[in-house]
């Protein structure tokens, strides 16, 4: 059993980790009218991927067809959530955007539960969403609102597929191949739209600082939590996402919600925790038959945290 002062790091870490996501999304927003959204897109992933290849230093060898096409899925996934999710918050506020982008993630919870409770959380989280476009969502503009659900089916693709990879490679081995596969996916377009303004100073320090906030830094914040912490209290945690980019987009692009919005953003963020709770396996009976995940154990579909290197 985990100490309560460990439990207590434990979960400042996962919040730690959370935060500098989000807080890395609102730099990534200040870096649009610099390089546009595909170039910070490039940069973010780039530099990611260097940072990751040269900690993890990943075996190339002794792999089958099937591990690299999985590795593959896992890059394309990453690098679409990211250029989609990018995209929808050039458009609308950060906490909006994650609000209606966790829907991905909490709809993956809710078909893996296979309780009747967890359609209730579904309900609420649909009644968040309602508020959120209250008024219509002119406010909120239908393109990033619709480009954000579009990077919550893909948060929900990278989830899966980080399940397939993290079974079939050591430590982040598999994190480390498929960010730099979505690299490379990505950098055609950062070339076109951007071009030498990548290479600029402030731009790649903007970058670098990027990378640092939304890949390097939370990835091992939450590798060292769940060490000592149980999948789904991480993943309860991690629901708390929405609150989050609310918090950084206001600090530090300035983005005020509305009172109807912070109810509904907080309707989502309940929905989430409802969700994983009605996901998670029930006191002595793991699902599937299967054993019941211990800390430090990856996580499977059914734990699904809204949470990910973006």
């Amino acid at each position: 059993m985990t100490a309560p002062s460990g439990r207590a790091a434990s979960v400042g870490l996962v919040l730690g980790g959370a935060l500098s996501v989000h807080f890395g999304s609102a730099v990534a927003a200040l870096l649009f009218p610099r390089v546009g959204v595909p170039g910070t897109v490039t940069l973010r992933l780039a530099i990611g991927a260097v940072l990751m290849l040269l900690v993890c230093r990943p075996r190339l060898r002794g792999h089958d067809r099937a591990d690299w096409l999985a590795v593959g899925a896992f890059g394309l996934a990453l690098a679409g959530m990211n250029s989609v999710f990018y995209q929808a918050i050039e458009r609308i506020p950060l906490g909006p955007a994650v609000t209606l982008e966790v829907l991905g993630p909490l709809t993956l919870s809710v078909l893996t539960a296979r309780r009747w409770t967890a359609w209730c959380w579904a309900g609420l989280a649909l009644a968040g969403v309602a508020l959120l476009g209250q008024g219509g969502f002119d406010r909120l503009h239908p393109a990033g609102a619709g480009l954000a659900l579009g990077a919550g089916a893909l948060w929900a693709a990278y989830i899966v597929c980080s399940a397939r990879v993290g079974g079939r490679f050591p430590r982040a081995d598999g994190l480390a191949l498929a960010l730099a596969l979505a690299a490379l996916l990505t950098l055609p377009f950062g070339l076109a739209d951007a071009g030498a303004r990548l290479w600029q100073p402030g731009a790649v320090a903007l970058g670098a600082g990027l990378a640092l906030l939304a890949s390097v830094l939370p990835y091992t914040l939450e590798l060292l939590a769940l060490r000592r912490l149980a999948t789904s209290t991480f993943a309860v945690l991690m629901s708390l996402g929405p609150a989050l980019a609310a918090l950084a987009g206001w600090l530090i692009l300035g983005q005020d919600l509305h009172p109807v919005e912070v109810l509904a953003i907080g309707l989502v963020v309940v929905a989430s925790i409802g969700a994983v709770r009605a996901a998670a396996p029930r006191a002595g009976a793991p699902p599937d038959g299967g054993p019941t995940p211990q800390p430090g154990a990856p996580l499977s579909a059914a734990d699904a945290p809204p949470g990910a290197p973006r």
